[in-house]
């Protein structure tokens, strides 16, 4: 039983909770609760140890855990309190690999995020875009961590389900070549739903605050917006992320 806060594992956990550079030079990410770590497990992501705490983690997920030969090891619960980052922790919090999978070489429906700097945005947008068939998902520079803790959360697993490419703009304007590029944007000038989604596409979405940089602009070859009620200006760039993915993955399942 893991009772000191001076533990090694305790004091990696906290470190790669809270900072970017040591999930970077480590290569390694901590999930928290049973959806995640089920998740990534099933996923084919060996982790290098679990924490749980007897009285509150699910029995039949420390089971399975076990039959897979994971380190696996009892924490107190003043230990558990002290590293969750939730409010209600769930018992178990694990320390894998950051997911690595290989975007395809010419992708058909791709989301590029364009300064998206709240890492609970950038979360919520990886699960739609995993929900909603999106090939890949580029980061530009700007973009917060999307293995920010509350990105992980937000992500609902999408992390092992979706490529996720963070790239430097001459990258990303290489890789995004041959795609229609369309800008999310309350002034465009196309209904998002009077675009045809058929063809290969990338949709960019820019900051809340600033909209698109000036790169994410030369990308683009059309902005598109979403008709609103009332003096409504906006609305939150996860929110309009889905829209305009979930209309284009309707116009593409439709298709006969």
């Amino acid at each position: 039983m893991i009772i000191s806060l001076q533990n090694d594992k305790v004091k990696l956990i906290q470190s790669l909770q809270n900072r970017t550079r040591t999930r970077r030079k480590a290569r390694k990410i901590v999930l928290e609760g049973l959806r995640l770590v089920r998740d990534a497990c099933e996923s084919g992501y060996q982790p290098d140890f679990i924490l749980y705490t007897p009285d509150i983690a699910q029995t039949a997920l420390i089971d399975m855990l076990r039959r897979w030969e994971c380190t696996i090891l009892p924490m107190s619960e003043t230990v558990m309190r002290h590293i969750s980052g939730t409010q209600t922790p769930q018992g178990i919090i694990g320390v894998f690999p950051i997911p690595e999978t290989d975007p395809p070489i010419k992708p058909q429906r791709l989301l590029l995020l364009d300064g998206v700097s709240d890492p609970g945005n950038v979360g919520t947008m990886l699960r739609t875009a995993a929900a909603a068939g999106t090939d890949v998902v580029l980061l530009g520079p700007g973009c917060a961590d999307p293995y920010n803790p509350k990105a992980l959360r937000a992500g609902m697993g999408a992390h092992f389900r979706l490529p996720i490419v963070e790239q430097a703009w001459e990258d990303i304007k290489v890789y995004c070549q041959g795609l229609a590029m369309y800008a999310a944007d309350s002034r465009g000038e196309l209904r998002y739903d009077s675009v045809d989604w058929g063809r290969p596409w990338g949709v960019i979405i820019g900051s809340e605050a600033h909209g698109l940089s000036a790169a994410g602009q030369s990308l683009t070859n059309s902005r598109v917006y979403i008709p609103m009620a009332a003096a409504t200006e906006s609305i939150n760039a996860a929110a309009a992320a889905a829209v305009i993915l979930f209309e284009a993955q309707r116009q593409r399942t439709s298709l006969p």
